[in-house]
């Protein structure tokens, strides 16, 4: 069997070094790339603290291409992925997107750019298995529930907001047509930006609370309310990235099996 050629871009990050040293260990996948600036140029196993891995970290995803791949992950930064996609898609590569940050106009943008290119995205706004639980039973109850708002917990230092978690899970809420309760925002007086940002398209917006505090790594829950009775769904994350190298291997694995893009690691759960 052919390996799979995987470049990581933010291999010494925190899930991106996690990654790449499950990839180095899988007798069918293969680290074909690495992209890091602050490791640029080292070999990718020395900088993990791996040993010889016989690859050497690019500057640039730019740089890293030129070598052959076939599928790229990115865990890089919200102010760099899209176009990281974009140019992974044009060089004729399937796309595995772990960062965050992203919204329902890039997504149709990156979408439409897949099935030009013939190639396959696969995106999510968390990859580990209790996350992907969260929103299938999240809709599940929405089915049953319609009052339905998301918080999104993370660490004082995360940079977008809201989490990828809390907006892949919103929009799909926020996609179901539900008879809510709640008085619509534009009909409120006072800050009404206190009552968080409506996510969702072509049904019933979701509003979502973003809270960035010290001790936090990454949380989001779900908070249903009907007459005398609530439902919280609640996902907390750990200090370590584990959680997120299964479901991402996962993607790699599929990725290709499908031009265009794909959201959401339960789609992948059968």
């Amino acid at each position: 069997m052919t390996a799979i050629r995987v470049v990581v871009a933010g291999v010494t990050g925190w899930t991106g070094s996690a990654l790449a040293a499950a990839i180095l260990k899988a007798d069918d996948l293969a680290l074909a790339g690495a992209v890091s600036r602050r490791a640029a140029g080292r070999d990718a196993g020395d900088a993990l603290g791996l040993g010889k891995a016989g690859v050497t970290v690019s500057a640039s995803l730019e740089e890293s291409l030129a070598a052959p791949s076939d599928v790229v992950v990115d865990y890089t930064r919200p102010d760099a992925v899209k176009r990281h996609v974009l140019l992974s898609l044009e060089k004729g590569r399937h796309v595995v997107i772990g960062t965050s940050g992203l919204g329902a106009p890039d997504y149709r943008e990156i979408d439409a750019a897949a099935r030009a290119a013939g190639r396959g995205v696969f995106a999510a706004g968390n990859f580990s298995i209790t996350a992907t639980l969260l929103k299938r039973f999240a809709l599940e109850a929405a089915r049953y529930v319609p009052d339905v708002e998301v918080i999104d917990y993370a660490s004082a230092s995360k940079p977008d907001t809201p989490s990828g978690t809390a907006r892949e899970l919103a929009e799909a809420l926020g996609a179901m047509k539900r008879a809510t309760t709640a008085k619509k925002v534009t009909e409120l007086v006072g800050l009404r930006e206190s009552r968080g940002a409506a996510v969702g398209e072509g049904g019933t917006p979701v509003q979502v609370h973003s809270l960035r505090l010290p001790s936090y790594v990454l949380g989001c829950e779900a908070v249903f309310g009907a007459r005398d009775e609530r439902l919280v769904i609640r996902h907390d994350a750990g200090s370590s990235a584990a959680p997120y190298v299964a479901g991402t291997l996962l993607a790699v694995r599929r990725v290709g099996e499908a031009a265009g893009l794909r959201r959401g690691l339960d789609t992948l759960l059968t």
